[in-house]
């Protein structure tokens, strides 16, 4: 029996209708699925967190892109609620977690890292290098940190010291900038580190 990874959705307004809807682009759970597992959304409203992921009893968490925090400019406050007590029971529960772009965003803040106003990092592709080794990712983010704080530990950075990916080992949290979920293919490498993270069920490349 395949299982369940939750993600959690971006805010879009929709003023005409008087509207807060919750969405993900369907390549995020199409992502999920090539990795292995059964994806199932989190609402930004539910008004107990941690029953909820008790009930489904995921195997991770997956926090996604879309939205700047509220503390840098964003208007989806409930959201931010959900990314932080979502990493609250990740720590709490031992649930590993991975966080793309705001999701690697929310973790930075949650670890009391500050963001700041980047430029050239918006709809292109450029080189990391780290830990990981060096490779070409995608960039869509115009807010990044440049300097880590414990327990989190810098993985890849961009040639103009942007940090683009970190980790929490001893916590199975792993962050990073680029949008795993817009290659086309997916690409082996973040399936691998995915499914490395949650089960350890590849070999980390």
């Amino acid at each position: 029996m395949r299982k369940i990874v939750i993600y959690t959705q971006r805010i879009e307004i929709i003023k005409i209708y008087g509207e807060r809807r919750d969405c993900a682009d369907q390549r995020i759970p199409q992502f999920l699925e090539s990795c292995g597992y059964i994806p199932v959304p989190v609402s930004n409203v539910i008004s107990d967190l941690a029953a909820f992921v008790d009930a489904v009893n995921p195997v991770g968490i997956l926090l996604t892109g879309g939205n700047s925090l509220e503390k840098y400019g964003g208007d989806a406050p409930e959201r931010d609620r959900t990314d932080h007590q979502l990493i609250d029971i990740a720590l709490c529960k031992n649930i590993p977690l991975y966080g793309f772009c705001r999701g690697m965003q929310s973790v930075l803040d949650y670890f009391g890292c500050s963001l700041g106003n980047v430029t050239g990092h918006v709809a292109v592709r450029h080189m990391i290098e780290g830990i990981w080794g060096k490779q070409e990712v995608n960039s869509y983010h115009n807010q990044a940190c440049r300097e880590l704080k414990k327990p989190l530990q810098v993985m890849a950075q961009s040639e103009d010291g942007v940090i683009e990916a970190a980790a929490y080992p001893e916590k199975k949290i792993i962050v990073t900038m680029w949008h795993p979920e817009r290659e086309t293919p997916f690409q082996e490498m973040d399936i691998a580190r995915l499914r490395n993270l949650y089960e350890g069920a590849e070999t980390e490349k």
